[in-house]
């Protein structure tokens, strides 16, 4: 069986091509594929080649938050206990870690020595990603979706589960106080994530209208375009600050200034976005006893995603922008690049329209 794949060779040099598919083994999954979100890392390999000291050095199918129909079960699926039947519509987990390694056997998976992540030009040879109709993947990283959300909003479950992870990285959040920097596609999430959470007001800021417009839609109290007001949050920038938390989702050097300055003392900013060296207020980190916190990826976090997009406790669907077929995936991703007007951008596949 031959299917279509979205494979990057380098700066943007995107392909859409066929592959014969792998013979289904023993604990693995046929799933027709139906839709795909382009992540930031996606469009860094994409528009750059890479990001920072990860570089694309072999062709690699990009894409790594996807959703997809069960078609056939291997040899050795107990489907009762996997609750995995035919026409199902999954969540991927991208995530493979060993088990064995030092971090494993600490249970902190996040860090595992071996860690495979679809989509991921982070090893040699690189992990392939899931922009395909097609693909055979280990029944453990398939994930029911009940109810009758969409494969779209299905496909959202893994940056929602970053959004998750870094929530849990604050600690309890009901009633807080909270900035959101960086409105883009992870910021929203983490805005629902932090309204889920409890919190009692969440402020957003970004240098975009159009992205801040999807804000309120996901829990946004209020939003602040930081370009056009760049004092806008000098009120809680008084007394020392007024945040209890702050998520950091645009890995900008203003917007991790502000930060600090409008973080209470000892409250928390937790880094979600990533970027290269900067400069930071050191003396603010000191003086006020912030708690500077990282946030990566996720864990039991994805089954959570999945469970709150399948309900729709958090309901994803305003953050979708743009769909484009498999065959104009050169298209997706110049769309995807483009934040004047995009959100998150999904690539559909043949199973979009389910069975």
């Amino acid at each position: 069986m031959l299917t279509r794949v979205a494979r990057l060779y380098g700066t943007r040099d995107l392909r859409v091509e066929t592959q014969d598919l792998a013979p289904l083994g023993a604990g693995e999954v046929l799933l027709r594929m139906a839709a795909g979100g382009i992540c930031g890392s996606d469009l860094h390999y994409f528009q750059d080649g890479g990001f920072g000291p990860v570089r694309v050095i072999e062709p690699i199918i990009a894409g790594h938050e996807a959703a997809g129909y069960v078609e056939a079960l291997g040899e050795g699926i107990d489907a009762g206990a996997s609750k995995l039947v035919s026409g199902m519509l999954v969540a991927v987990n991208p995530s493979q870690p060993c088990g064995q390694c030092r971090y494993c056997g600490l249970n902190q998976p996040i860090h595992c020595l071996a860690m495979r992540f679809m989509g991921s030009a982070m090893r040699l040879p690189h992990e392939q990603g899931m922009f395909r109709d097609r693909m055979i993947v280990p029944a453990i990283q398939c994930h029911p979706v009940v109810g009758n959300v969409t494969a779209a909003e299905a496909a959202c479950a893994e940056p929602l589960a970053v959004c998750l992870h870094a929530v849990a990285q604050a600690g309890d959040l009901l009633g807080a106080k909270v900035l959101v920097a960086g409105a883009g596609p992870i910021g929203l999430l983490t805005i629902a994530a932090v309204t889920h959470a409890g919190a009692a007001e969440i402020i957003v800021t970004d240098l975009s209208d159009t992205a801040l417009s999807h804000a309120p839609a996901m829990g946004a109290t209020s939003t602040i375009n930081v370009a056009r007001d760049p004092d806008g949050l000098a009120p809680w920038q008084t007394d020392k600050g007024q945040f209890d938390v702050v998520f950091d989702c645009s890995a900008a050097g203003p917007a991790l200034r502000s930060a600090f300055a409008a973080v209470k003392p000892r409250g928390i900013i937790v880094q979600v976005g990533v970027t290269g060296d900067m400069t930071i207020p050191l003396n603010a980190l000191v003086g006020k006893e912030i708690v500077w916190r990282g946030s990566q990826r996720f864990d039991r976090e994805f089954a959570q995603a999945v469970a709150l997009i399948s309900n729709r406790t958090i309901d994803v669907r305003p953050i979708i922008s743009h769909t484009f077929p498999l065959e104009n995936a050169i298209e997706a991703f110049e769309q995807a690049g483009d934040r004047a007007v995009a959100c998150k951008v999904q690539i559909t596949f043949d199973g979009a329209n389910g069975h």
